[in-house]
């Protein structure tokens, strides 16, 4: 606004106010405690911060108050961090809330992150130290309190999942002062009598105030020095505990814990139902398999009977080939024969005789086959056809 005589509207001085108040003050935090607490149908949230001396109008529109997981009531103590602004239709000044907690959770909130970072570099968070959840345990711990509904969860999921199951409960109590010693007292006791195959450490939702003994770093140690495997379940799905980050297993509810420690009965009993039908699927494919190869040795194994009839039938059909061999062997030998005989035949002297030549002999019985043998004088044997002779030679030619 440069010219002091211009003559401005009310709508213009509200806008500028706004953008002199916006540009003032940036995001910052306020405490005090709420009066006044509207929560309007379209689902914003209007009410009034106050401390003993002053008090100032504020509004937390839908789109933020959905993030709060709690419900703000008449008279809390609350911190909110919020902007200055100026509702121009009314020229009222008021905070816009973009987050609220209640008093005191700031601090908590940098006690949270300070162990959370310590606790991380020590390696209590760390993924090799984490022990498996084993997937039939015979008995189950509880720590927890005896009177929470958290208990009466664990146990009704129990009993739905695997009724046999052993339980045994380590009662401690899970909020308000000394309570995170106890927790830890707890775990100790239930690591030291080693009864059980698998802890759950549980207890119903809260705000941070009710959960924050499971923050403490006794109870973070504790769970870390256990030797059992350990379940965490704290507070509700959103709720994250200290205790949850050095946990084997954070589950997000007591019920999930539940879940996490037994096998489902349904489920097994419908894997045993698949393993036997696959069990009995093989057995009866090996049993036609031998049935089988029984039929095929069956049609080779033959009776004693049997086999002195096939070995009889074998017999006669050898005794049938070898006469058969021998009646060829002598035909055979019978031809060779009367071949040798014609040969002898044609070869027998006496033949030959019998055609007019007669064999020639001296006496000594030497046989006489050229002229040059004998000379005039000699005497010799003549062996005819039929009878023999004796004669002189007279004279010899070549």
């Amino acid at each position: 606004m440069t010219d002091p005589q211009r003559v401005i509207s009310v709508s213009e001085l509200n806008r500028m106010a706004r953008e002199l108040l916006e540009q003032s003050f940036p995001l910052f935090w306020i405490s005090g405690e709420i009066s006044n607490m509207t929560r309007a149908a379209s689902g914003h949230w209007y009410f009034s911060l106050k401390d003993q001396g002053a008090q100032v109008r504020c509004v937390m529109f839908r789109g933020r108050n959905s993030y709060i997981d709690w419900a703000p009531r008449e008279g809390d103590k609350v911190e909110a961090r919020a902007v200055v602004t100026l509702y121009e239709a009314r020229g009222d000044f008021q905070l816009t809330i973009e987050f609220l907690q209640r008093a005191g959770l700031g601090s908590l909130f940098e006690a949270y992150e300070k162990l959370k970072a310590q606790l991380a570099a020590e390696g209590l968070f760390a993924t090799e130290h984490k022990l498996a959840i084993p997937p039939h345990p015979r008995q189950i711990g509880i720590v927890t309190s005896p009177d929470a509904a958290a208990l009466r969860d664990v146990l009704t999921t129990l009993r739905r999942r695997m009724s046999g199951v052993n339980v045994v409960i380590y009662p401690t109590p899970v909020q308000g002062k000394g309570a995170a010693a106890l927790i830890a007292a707890a775990i100790r006791n239930a690591d030291q009598r080693a009864e059980c195959d698998v802890l759950i450490v549980c207890r119903g939702g809260g705000s941070i105030e009710d959960l924050w003994q499971f923050n403490e770093e006794v109870v973070a140690r504790a769970i870390h020095a256990c030797r059992l495997p350990v379940i965490s379940a704290v507070g509700h799905e959103t709720d994250f505990t200290i205790a949850d980050f050095v946990a084997d297993v954070r589950a997000p509810t007591p019920t999930a814990a539940a879940e996490l420690a037994t096998p489902d009965r349904l489920g097994l009993l419908q894997s045993l139902q698949q393993i036997r039908d696959r069990l009995s699927r093989i057995m009866q494919t090996r049993i036609q398999q031998r049935s089988q190869q029984l039929d095929y040795l069956s049609r080779r194994l033959l009776s004693p009977m049997q086999q002195v009839e096939h070995r009889g039938q074998h017999l006669a059909q050898l005794s049938l080939r070898l006469t058969h061999a021998m009646s060829r062997q002598l035909q055979r030998q019978r031809q060779h024969l009367l071949a040798v005989q014609q040969s002898l035949a044609h070869l027998n002297p006496n033949a030959v005789l019998q055609r007019g030549y007669a064999l020639v002999e001296k006496m000594n019985g030497e046989l006489v086959q050229h002229s040059d043998q004998l000379t005039p004088g000699d005497k010799v044997k003549l062996t005819l056809g039929k009878g023999s002779a004796q004669a002189e030679i007279q004279d010899t030619h070549q």
